[in-house]
């Protein structure tokens, strides 16, 4: 049995066990490079990806939110022209893809579009509301009144 070393092992990175499970998903995603692709920032907020899809139509691609995942897929429909064709040289790659970017939260698709060979999926970063929430610090003689009290109050319902 292998002991692999976590930056998340600390006690103090409570609940992001969930980020090297992402992680571990970009390791092994990261080793195609097909389609390639280009993420150009638009904005202060604003991101473009850009992937070379030449010879795939709009019906050809579709563009999805999977838990947290932007997964992009493009799978040619062969038409009956397309198999009557005869290539002396084929070069320009149609086989089908899928390319998956991790969505950090707050980050949302705002559209697509094809142009000139090259689907651009366009990303927002919505800041969140900042927000601070009080605890109430209670003395464990509180929590044993409490207790009581809920006791009290369902035994006189029987009663």
């Amino acid at each position: 049995m292998t002991t692999r070393l976590s930056i998340f092992d600390s006690p103090l990175l409570l609940g992001f066990d969930h980020f090297e499970r992402t992680l571990d998903r970009i390791a092994k995603s990261s080793n195609d490079s097909y389609p390639p692709y280009n993420i150009e920032q638009l904005g202060d907020n604003e991101i473009c990806i850009s992937l070379a899809v030449a010879g795939f139509a709009m019906d050809d691609l579709s563009v999805q939110i999977e838990d947290a995942q932007l997964v992009i897929r493009g799978k040619k429909q062969n038409s009956e022209e397309e198999q009557e064709r005869i290539y002396l040289h084929r070069g320009i790659a149609t086989r089908q893809f899928q390319r998956s970017f991790v969505l950090a939260d707050g980050i949302e698709v705002e559209g697509a579009s094809l142009e000139n060979g090259l689907l651009n999926v366009f990303l927002k970063r919505h800041e969140p509301e900042v927000s601070v929430k009080k605890i109430e610090i209670r003395s464990e003689q509180d929590k044993k009144l409490k207790t009581i009290d809920a006791k009290d109050i369902h035994g006189k319902k029987g009663d």
